[in-house]
This record gives C-alpha cells, structure tokens and sequence, in this order.
C-alpha cells in the first residue's frame, strides 16, 4: 500500500474461495503500471511479471500492437505500448489478494444507513451484516452495488449494437508456433467487410510444452439488438460452425487458420458489447454523504477495443486511496467532499473514456475509419 495510507479494510467477495471460472480472461496494464506499483507493496509488485500470459518472455521497454488488413494479412498500421504488462486475471487476482483480508461467499443483497450519517452497512444473501464508513462498490460490469444505488433501470447496462465470437483454444506445438510468428503476445485486423479480429496469447504455463498453452481469439462485428436476442440462444455448434465459417470465407492468415484448426467440441461464447457512463445525468447515484461509491467496471464500463478498462480501474484505485487517506489524515476535509472530489473527477475521467472507446468500437468496424480510430491515433494511451 501507499506508505502513507493507513487505512483499515476488509474486501467481501461473492464468489467462493478458488472458484474456478468457465472462462479466464486476459487483458493489458501499460500506462497505469506506475500507479499499481505505487500502489502495491515492493515485494508484490516485484512479482507482477509472473502473472503474465507468457511469463517465460522477458518485459520488453515496449511492444508494437500490429494491425492487419484482415483480409489479405497486409499491415496497415501499428500502436506503440510502453511498459506493457499482458496479464491473466486469475494470476493477477491472486497476487493481489496475498496478505489482504478477503471474506469470501458474501454476495451483497441490501445497503443501509444510520439515521446519525456515521456509517453504512453492507447485508449480504447468508443474513449477515458488516458496518463501516465507506462502502465501495467494486464488484465488475454488472454491479450489485450500482443497481442498489440507481435501481435497475438506471443501472441497467446500455446495450450497443455489436457482438463476438470469442474463443480460448489449444492447438499443437507447430500451430501455436505459426499463431504466434506475426507477435509473441497479439495481433488485430480490421476487415473491409465490417469484421474486426483479436489473436493472442492467454497462458503459457509451460515453455517447453507449447500444446498445453491457451491462445485467445475473437471476431467481433456490428449486429442489432434484435438479432443478438436471437444469437443468445444459439446452441455452441452453431457459434463454432459460425466462426469458422466466417473465418474460411472471410479472413486472411493467421487468422483464417486460428478459427480453422478449432475441434468440433471447442466452446465458443457469444458476447455482445455494452457500456454505462457515469457522467450521464441519469446516471448519477447518491453517495449518502460518503458513505458509498463506486470503483471499476461497476463505475464505467466500456468496450474493450481500446483497451482501457483495468488501467482506469488501477486509477481509480490510487484516486480512493488518495482521497480516503486524505480525510482520514485531516481535521478539516471530510468524508462527504473526500468521496466528491473522488467522483466527480472519476465520473469525468472515465465518461470520456467510455464514450472514447465507444467510438474507437465503431471506427475500428468501418475501413474507411479505421486509420482514424482513436486506436490508431492515439494508442493506448489515455487522451487526459
């Protein structure tokens, strides 16, 4: 922790202890890396690297994010990531909970609030309770938290028109070679049909046993509400013959072999895109003098083709620690303008970014776009 942040938590987890997930996901920490390491104690952070998908690469001073025409394979622009850091979430997940106090199976049900404005108490679904000053609601895209302090309209994830195929995959020590040759770690494309795709790696536990690596892939593309309604009920043999299909007939290498190679019992999820932005006007919750807010994905999530989710949600975690240690260290700033000021330049941070990558989504599903996109001007760097 911060050294000078001495601030007394507990993190109430809903899932149980080593719950496994159907599906891990992995995603990239760059321009935040500085934050978390200021956040994070020196020994933790001197094993971050361990947590990445190919933990056997050394962290190279940056990486080239390569963007292909997907459908002759031609290179048609690049992005520049300093420090980057692609890491699994699990891996990611235990680091950070090593030393901290995490009760686990507390899945939230109700909040409320002493009439005196002292405290708020959490009531989790096994009929306990836990008081406190603050509450954080960090608890991912879907929040508990959110629908409890907004309802569920207000809450309710604002669905956009575009969908994917994703896919985490096995392949044999010659074909993970060959996926990997155009970049160890990642890969994009933008199609000219409207289709873009994602190629990387997702786990490389063993570096000398590369058919027991995991590799990650997806082809998303723009689809009405409508249609996605009808999607969702796709047996998986159609999502995979959908994917694949779409592959042979649309997609240049490597991405055509990717899909390709796929067994005929390999899963694949369907995954429409959504967002909810917190500087909207209805979409503004009461804290109850400071007493509860919001942190992550429960504050802002967003599409992931910028790739900037956990890089806010690293920054917001710096924002909370600096601003809750700041009241708690002062005789004069409260807990009601601490958690204000926290909001208020959250709500204005991640906004823009929400709309941000709102629109780099777009650009990147239009060709005539795509060399416009935020992406590809900017990067993966934040714009403020």
């Amino acid at each position: 922790m911060i050294s000078h942040a001495k601030i007394p938590f507990v993190v109430f987890e809903t899932e149980p202890e080593n719950a496994q997930r159907a599906r891990d996901w992995n995603f990239g920490i760059h321009w935040s890396v500085p934050l978390l390491q200021d956040l994070m104690p020196p020994e933790l952070f001197a094993k971050l690297a361990s947590t990445r998908v190919d933990p056997h690469r050394p962290v190279q001073p940056s990486e080239t994010l390569r963007f292909l025409n997907g459908a002759t394979g031609i290179e048609i622009g690049a992005a520049f990531i300093p420090h980057l850091y692609r890491v699994q979430r699990s891996k990611l997940r235990a680091l950070l909970a090593e030393g901290i106090p995490i009760q686990y199976d507390k899945a939230i049900s109700t909040i409320s609030y002493t009439e005196d404005g002292s405290t708020v108490a959490a009531h989790f679904e096994d009929g306990t309770t836990v008081s406190g000053t603050i509450l954080i609601g960090a608890d991912g895209t879907r929040s508990k938290v959110r629908n409890l302090l907004l309802g569920e309209e207000k809450a309710a994830l604002d669905r956009l028109e575009y969908a994917a195929l994703w896919v985490q995959a096995k392949y044999t020590a010659e074909q993970v070679k060959y996926l990997r040759s155009g970049h160890p770690l990642f890969l994009a494309c933008c199609h000219p049909l409207g289709y873009f795709g994602w190629l990387g790696t997702h786990s490389a536990p063993d570096q000398d046993v590369p058919e027991e690596w995991v590799m990650n892939c997806y082809i998303s593309y723009k689809e009405p509400i409508a249609e996605q309604e009808k999607c969702k009920k796709w047996p998986n043999e159609g999502n995979l013959g959908e994917v694949k299909a779409l592959a042979e007939l649309c997609f240049a290498e490597p991405f055509k072999s990717a899909f390709g190679w796929l067994g005929d019992e390999q899963e694949v999820w369907y995954s429409p895109l959504t967002q909810w932005d917190p500087s909207l006007p209805e979409h503004q919750w009461d804290n109850h003098s400071g007493r509860v807010t919001l942190a992550g994905d429960a504050a802002h999530p967003m599409t992931y083709q910028r790739g900037q989710g956990a890089n806010f949600a690293i920054k917001d975690s710096l924002e909370l620690v600096n601003h809750i240690g700041s009241f708690l260290d002062s005789e004069t700033k409260g807990r009601k303008e601490a958690v204000r000021v926290y909001e208020q330049e959250t709500k204005e941070r991640a906004g823009e970014e929400v709309r941000l990558s709102y629109q780099n989504t777009e650009m990147v599903h239009v060709w005539e776009k795509v060399l416009q996109s935020p992406i590809m001007k900017h990067g993966l760097n934040p714009t403020s």
